[in-house]
Formats: structure tokens, C-alpha cells, sequence
């Protein structure tokens, strides 16, 4: 969601970098598309998004590293530390601890999000659903079934709910259909996380 409002807000085409097929088993393989991908980033202005980074991006001194994991890692940030293209890298992860501490030092930022208080998610809330009327809600149930869930999750929730109104054509958003969808996502939720 970060990398897409970066891209609406400096009017650049989102392009989502597929590690699956960037990866593969042959050695120096995965640099050398690494290094392609680099050369397009400075012929195409974009932002560029590495989500689930930590499969290339993990700490080079963990036990059961893989040596040509360790090698795309160092072929990374050298490359990047080499970038002088006018696009924007971003790299997202749920597991900011097993990230090698020198990709720190390599992005301009990093940004942590924690989970919404109550005050957030309502705002969220009403935001993501500003087309349904929402006069008649029940805050607090809302409220109630959405604790604990991140922004990105709460978003989803408000698009499942959305998505079985409009499918319903006679059904209106309320407070039921609602935190029914937000503990429906609090279910699928995975027990510990965090993002970068």
C-alpha cells in the first residue's frame, strides 16, 4: 500500500519486481537478472517494489544460509549503493529482524508500522468505505472487531464488506456485515508480525 501511494503521489507507474522469477538455481544467474533489472530502472522511472524482501535480503551471517543467496545479497547492495537512477526502490518485509543490518544503511528511510489504535481505525474505516453511509454504524462493535488488525488488513476487511454489498443488491453496509468481515480477516491473520 506504501509503494502504491508513492506512486500515485509522484505520478509514477508502480512496477512490482517478481523475486520468484528473478531467483533461480543456476550460479551468478540471479545477478545478472539483478543487474537487468537495475539497468531498466534507469531507462524506466517508476518505483519499484520488492515485496516478501527478506528472501533475498536476509542477514548474511545466519546459520542456514545459502551461499548464493549471501552472493545476490552483496551483488544487491552493491548495486544499489551504484544506483543513480531517478526511481524509487522499495523493499517491504513482515520479518524486519532476519534483514541484514547493511541494507540500512543502503535506504534512505526505513518506515515501521504498528498497529492502528482505535482512533486510527476508525478514521481508516471511514475512510476506505467514504461511498456507504455510515450514520447509522456501531462504533464501538466496529471498533471492537477490528482491534488488532493492521491498516492493510482493516482495508481488506472494508473491501470484503464492500464487495458483499454490492453483490447483494438489496443488502446495505451495517454494523453486522461489517465487523463480520473485520473478525473474518482477524482469522486469517497470522499470530506475530512485523513490517518495513
Amino acid at each position: 500500500m506504501t509503494a502504491s501511494v508513492l506512486a500515485s503521489e509522484c505520478q509514477l507507474p508502480l512496477m512490482f519486481v517478481q523475486l520468484h522469477g528473478l531467483i533461480t538455481k543456476y550460479l551468478g544467474e540471479t545477478s545478472a537478472k539483478l543487474h537487468q533489472l537495475f539497468l531498466a530502472m534507469s531507462e524506466t522511472r517508476a518505483v519499484y517494489l520488492f515485496d516478501e524482501f527478506d528472501a533475498i535480503g536476509a542477514t548474511r551471517s545466519a546459520g542456514n544460509d545459502v551461499g548464493e543467496i549471501r552472493r545476490v545479497l552483496n551483488s544487491f547492495l552493491q548495486l544499489l549503493e551504484r544506483d543513480e537512477s531517478d526511481s524509487i526502490i522499495v523493499a517491504a518485509t513482515n520479518f524486519m529482524g532476519m534483514l541484514d543490518d547493511a541494507l540500512f544503511r543502503r535506504f534512505d528511510d526505513v518506515l515501521r508500522y504498528e498497529l492502528p489504535n482505535t482512533k486510527m481505525l476508525k478514521h481508516l474505516i471511514q475512510n476506505r468505505l467514504s461511498t456507504y453511509d455510515l450514520s447509522q454504524i456501531n462504533w464501538q462493535s466496529v471498533l471492537l472487531a477490528a482491534k488488532g488488525l493492521s491498516h492493510a488488513e482493516t482495508c481488506r476487511a472494508c473491501d470484503d464488506a464492500a464487495r458483499h454489498v454490492v453483490l447483494s443488491s438489496n443488502l446495505q453496509l451495517n454494523t453486522k456485515l461489517l465487523s463480520q468481515a473485520l473478525r473474518a480477516r482477524k482469522q486469517m491473520k497470522p499470530r506475530s508480525h512485523e513490517s518495513a
